[in-house]
């Protein structure tokens, strides 16, 4: 039977088989658009913008990427608008295109209202306050019954009140309970720790934060501390507020995992603290025309 007659007889396998081939054009047509719209071997991969402000990241943007900004933190003395997280990370494979998430530094710092905080110890204050985008300033102790315990707070010298509107950012005052005027602690370990982090372990222990050097730093946000009077020895107490004076320095100027072990005490080997000797220089053993001090 010749061809043209079996699909006169047959008719049905000639539609068939026109089906069948307008299906599988289409069926590669569709893989051709899916390839073309998803960009399929065309990623790139992500920059590290973290510590950019996102106008910069915006503006250098090669790969057409979207930034939405998912929160905005007040960070005081940082610069609105610089980005703290993002997600893709840097260094990751992306398409042209994508939407990458930051959150950013807040441009104006809004008001957080002031919590109670008489009665509370000082470490429960001040992690309060620090939860509210506050920080602490000077710890002062006077007579009181309750042996560290905030009594009052201020703010530039004027008293504050629980509920009172403050803006973020700002510095709070505290006055402290002595009680019988005895308490002491140890100074906290603090090396290798930004400054926000250090001033607030050494306040939480019921100590002030002293002078603070950053001779030679470029961003005092990120800088670390290398050096810490009182030392940390993890035996010597010193009385309530006694202040801790810091030095720091540029954390990608220094490995500060092996600072850290290089200047970590082990406590259950002194015999007297205050006669330890750890190899380090003293401040005035820098040269003052040296711009940072690296180990």
């Amino acid at each position: 039977m010749e061809k043209g007659q079996f699909f006169k007889r047959f008719p049905w396998v000639m539609h068939l088989l026109i089906m069948l081939a307008i299906s599988a054009v289409i069926l590669v047509l569709v893989f051709i658009f899916i390839r073309i719209y998803a960009r399929q071997g065309t990623e790139s991969e992500m920059p590290d913008v973290v510590g950019m402000n996102i106008s910069e990241a915006m503006a250098n943007n090669d790969l057409d990427l979207e930034y939405v900004v998912m929160d905005s933190i007040f960070r005081q003395g940082a610069e609105g608008g610089t980005i703290l997280t993002q997600d893709p990370k840097g260094g990751t494979m992306v398409k042209s295109g994508r939407k990458v998430y930051v959150s950013i530094t807040s441009y104006n710092a809004d008001d957080a209202i002031l919590p109670e905080l008489a009665g509370l110890s000082v470490r429960q204050a001040v992690s309060e306050l620090y939860a509210l985008g506050l920080t602490v300033g000077k710890l002062t102790f006077v007579e009181d019954p309750y042996k560290n315990s905030v009594v009052d707070q201020s703010c530039k010298g004027k008293s504050l009140y629980a509920g009172q509107q403050i803006a973020r950012g700002s510095v709070v005052d505290l006055v402290i309970g002595s009680g019988d005027g005895t308490g002491s602690n140890s100074v906290p370990f603090v090396i290798g720790k930004t400054a926000d982090k250090a001033r607030r372990d050494i306040l939480s222990v019921s100590l002030n934060v002293g002078e603070e050097h950053f001779r030679g730093v470029k961003d005092k946000n990120t800088a670390v501390v290398y050096r810490q009077e009182p030392d940390y020895t993890g035996v010597n107490k010193y009385p309530y507020g006694t202040s801790v004076e810091l030095w720091y320095i540029d954390a990608n100027s220094t490995d500060v995992a092996k600072m850290v072990q290089d200047f970590k005490v082990d406590s259950s080997k002194i015999v007297d603290p205050n006669e330890v000797e750890d190899g380090r220089p003293s401040p005035e053993d820098i040269d003052d025309n040296s711009d940072s001090w690296s180990w």
